[in-house]
């Protein structure tokens, strides 16, 4: 199908759109998404939707960059939204989807990891043909279009292998993306057993911990026993943690790398306290 767009933004109703099936970014009822709810309310879309129109139906259209517009507009109560219409084949659209939403400042590991499983599958598609070579030549080519390497984009790819509840906790920054991947090659049901011992131990499992696990489940030895006495050996990393959700993070501190932060907030409490102390020595004066 031929890649084409009008030449103008056109009104059509939101009850014509439908979301791209399986597309890998979340759409979350946050502040952000009451900013944007208000903004619509106050002056409309002012970047309009990118749809393709759907085959076999008429009038009705798959929805390619705008999900988080496409959910504020039906919440602010709009009944049209303005599009910009592309008349291109799903994995053209799927390859679109991906690259419109790269440019966004925070992108959640299970985003990266779907959306980059999403492009491959599209690369393959067009590519006509199947094997290893051409798996590691789409991949190659997804990491240069996205920036990544070869090696990276396969690890976020195999985070799409881990159970939806430790994919948060990757999300969450409580699991690192190394041991994550490690992780990745896990039963489901040794997954879940896991998640069991996590949620009881309140702790994740160390790079170290997680490669142990890798090694015996693929040599058929992971049980139930090993995974908790492995996760109850005491890491020092571990003893004791306090915990601050990433969101509230990049609110506060919305310049700084997630390596940054730590830094920060421990200068921060170390300031207060010797503000605590001065003012502690006036009153004692």
């Amino acid at each position: 199908m031929a890649n084409r767009k009008l030449k103008s933004a056109v009104n059509i109703p939101l009850e014509k759109i439908r979301p791209f099936e399986g597309h890998p970014y979340k759409v979350i009822d946050n502040e952000e998404m009451n900013t944007l709810i208000e903004s619509i309310q106050e002056q409309g879309i002012l970047s309009p939707l990118i749809v393709r129109p759907l085959e076999n139906t008429e009038d009705e259209y798959e929805l390619i960059s705008g999900h988080r517009r496409l959910r504020a507009a039906q919440k602010a109560g709009a009944k049209n939204v303005p599009v910009f219409i592309y008349a291109v084949s799903r994995d053209e659209a799927a390859i679109m989807l991906v690259d419109s939403n790269l440019h966004r400042e925070h992108i959640l590991p299970s985003e990266k990891a779907f959306a980059y499983k999403l492009k491959l599958e599209a690369l393959k598609h067009q590519g006509k043909t199947s094997g290893q070579l051409v798996q590691k030549f789409s991949v190659e080519l997804v990491g240069d279009e996205v920036g990544e390497s070869y090696k990276t984009v396969q690890r976020y790819i195999r985070l799409t292998y881990l159970i939806p509840e430790l994919l948060d906790l990757v999300d969450e920054g409580r699991i690192a993306l190394t041991p994550a991947v490690e992780l990745s090659y896990l039963t489901e049901e040794q997954q879940y057993s896991l998640l069991g011992t996590v949620e009881v131990e309140d702790r994740t499992p160390s790079l170290s911990q997680a490669v142990r696990f890798k090694k015996l489940s693929q040599a058929g030895q992971l049980t139930d026993e090993l995974i908790d006495s492995i996760m109850q050996e005491e890491k020092a990393n571990q003893r004791e943690m306090f915990r601050i959700p990433m969101e509230r993070l990049r609110k506060a501190l919305p310049n700084l790398k997630p390596s940054q932060v730590e830094d920060f907030i421990i200068s921060a409490i170390v300031f207060y306290q010797k503000h605590l102390d001065r003012k502690k020595d006036k009153g004692a004066r």
